[in-house]
């Protein structure tokens, strides 16, 4: 429907999707080497080459990036109960938002119990101008019924 100018289109970047299978971006790290001149031939310039400088030690270090396979899952805290045939059962559910919740306030408690008085000030504050409200309606309609000639007639 509407196209950039001529002038913006030179500015714009080519994505790979407006060029066809030629474009690769690939990570952006460059080359480590060099096609031969035989067809299949690639030579590794092993200047470019990223090495890494092991640390001091590391031979004698005792901790290992080791995960063991034979640990049993973690159990769930979270479970619900559903019913199967004609008796409950309980199964392992994910976390929710109310879990999330729950564990913030327990582990919150400055902040949960500020954020408690304010919703409870907010309460009250409503419930005042809830109660001044009918307090208003309830004069208006006790003056209706004293005086009923002071009320508005649509008619």
């Amino acid at each position: 429907m509407f196209k950039p100018t001529r002038s913006l289109n030179a500015r714009l970047r080519l994505t790979t999707k407006q060029v066809g299978g030629g474009y690769y971006k690939g990570n952006r790290t460059g080359n480590v080497g060099y096609f031969g001149r035989k067809k299949g031939t690639y030579f590794i310039d092993w200047r470019k080459v990223r090495t890494y400088v092991v640390p001091e030690g590391l031979d004698t270090f005792k901790l290992t990036p080791f995960v063991t396979k034979r640990m049993e899952p973690t159990r769930t805290h979270y479970t619900q109960t559903i019913m199967i045939g004609d008796r409950e059962v309980e199964v392992p559910r994910g976390m929710n938002g109310k879990d999330y919740l729950d564990d913030w306030y327990a582990n919150n408690e400055l902040e949960s119990d500020e954020m408690e008085r304010i919703r409870r000030e907010e309460v009250s504050g409503q419930e005042d101008t809830a109660m001044s409200d009918g307090q208003h309606a309830e004069q208006t309609t006790s003056e209706q019924k004293t005086n009923p000639g002071t009320h508005m007639d649509n008619s």
